[in-house]
C-alpha cells in the first residue's frame, strides 16, 4: 500500500474509563508523509495519549484515527496498522527484551512472521541507520543510554514502517544522548522520507522540526512552524510552557527597545539579526 496519508484523526477523542477523566478532545489533524512534526504541551496534556491513538494501542473513543488510511478501530486492521506506524517509548531499558543488540532487532521481525533470510538483511541495514553496526553482538545492558534508545529505533526502522512515533524518546537521557537519538531520528526522517511524530518537552527539539502541535487539557491550543509558534512567547508561557532560550532572549530585547523580527530561534538567528541591528 502506497501511503500517501500516514496519519489523520477526526475528532479523535479519548475517555479513560476508570474515572471518564477525557484525555484527549476531538482532535482533528492530518500530517504529511515525510514531515517531521514536534507534539508540545504539559503533563496531562494528552500527548502520550494522542501517540497511542496513533499506535491504536488506544481506540478512540469518539471520531476516528486513520493509519495510512487503515481505520484502528478496525480490529483486523490491528497488525496492519502496526506494520505501517512504529512506536519508540521513553525509557529504553523498558524496551530491550534480548540480551544481543541484533536479536533485539530482530523482535519485531520475528512477531510479524518475516521470513529470516529476508529478516538478516533488514537487521543490517536498521544498525546501519542508526549508526550501532559495530555493536550487533553486543550485550544492551552495557550501552549508554542514547545507543539503547538507538537500538530502539533501528528494531522499529527494521519493520519498515512508514511513521515513526517517538513518546518522549530522549527524556530519560543526558544531553549527548538526546542529540545522538534526535539527530538519528531527523536523518531518518530526511534521508528515508519516513513520516515522524516526535513527542517532546525540549523546546530545542521541537524547534528543528518542520511543525509544532501544541496541546491543552487534550485539545489543540496551537499548530504551525516552529516560527510562527515560538514566536507567541505569551501565549506559550499562559499554556506552561518554555519557549527555545533565543525566542525568549529575542523577546527580552524587543521590551528593551530593540526591533528584532519574530521567529528568533537559533543563536545563529540571534548573531544574524543583531548583526543587522546593530
Amino acid at each position: 500500500m502506497d501511503c500517501i496519508q500516514p496519519i489523520e484523526t477526526q475528532g479523535a477523542t479519548y475517555r479513560y474509563e476508570e474515572d471518564g477523566q477525557q484525555a484527549v478532545d476531538h482532535v482533528s489533524l492530518s500530517i504529511p508523509k515525510g514531515s517531521m512534526i514536534a507534539v508540545l504541551g504539559h503533563n496531562g496534556s494528552g500527548k502520550s495519549t494522542l501517540a497511542k491513538l496513533m499506535n491504536a494501542l488506544y481506540l478512540p473513543t469518539e471520531g476516528r484515527v486513520l493509519v495510512c488510511g487503515l481505520d484502528t478501530a478496525l480490529e483486523e486492521n490491528l497488525w496492519d496498522v502496526r506494520r505501517h506506524a512504529g512506536m519508540v517509548f521513553q525509557n529504553p531499558d523498558n524496551q530491550i527484551v534480548a540480551t544481543v543488540v541484533r536479536e533485539d532487532v530482530a523482535f519485531g521481525l520475528e512477531n510479524l512472521g518475516v521470513p529470516q533470510p529476508e529478516m538478516l538483511p533488514r537487521i543490517d541495514e536498521a544498525l546501519l541507520a542508526v549508526r550501532m553496526t559495530e555493536y550487533a553482538a553486543a550485550a544492551p545492558h552495557m550501552l549508554s543510554g542514547g545507543q539503547k534508545q538507538r537500538v530502539a529505533v533501528a528494531g522499529v526502522l527494521a519493520m519498515q514502517p512508514d511513521v515513526m512515533i517517538l513518546d518522549e524518546a530522549t527524556a530519560m537521557l543526558d544531553p549527548s544522548g538526546r542529540e545522538e537519538v534526535f539527530s538519528t531520528v531527523r536523518k531518518l526522517n530526511r534521508e528515508k522520507s519516513i513520516t515522524v511524530v516526535w513527542i517532546t518537552h525540549f523546546m530545542e527539539e521541537a524547534a528543528l522540526c518542520d511543525r509544532v502541535l501544541v496541546l491543552h487539557h487534550g485539545a489543540i491550543a496551537m499548530d504551525g512552524t516552529p516560527r510562527e509558534v515560538f514566536s507567541q512567547v505569551d501565549e506559550l508561557k499562559k499554556l506552561g510552557l518554555d519557549v527555545p532560550p533565543m525566542a525568549e532572549l529575542a523577546e527580552m530585547l524587543r521590551q528593551g527597545g530593540l526591533s528584532l523580527p519574530a521567529g528568533i530561534l537559533t543563536v545563529d538567528d540571534m548573531v544574524k539579526e543583531l548583526k543587522a541591528c546593530l
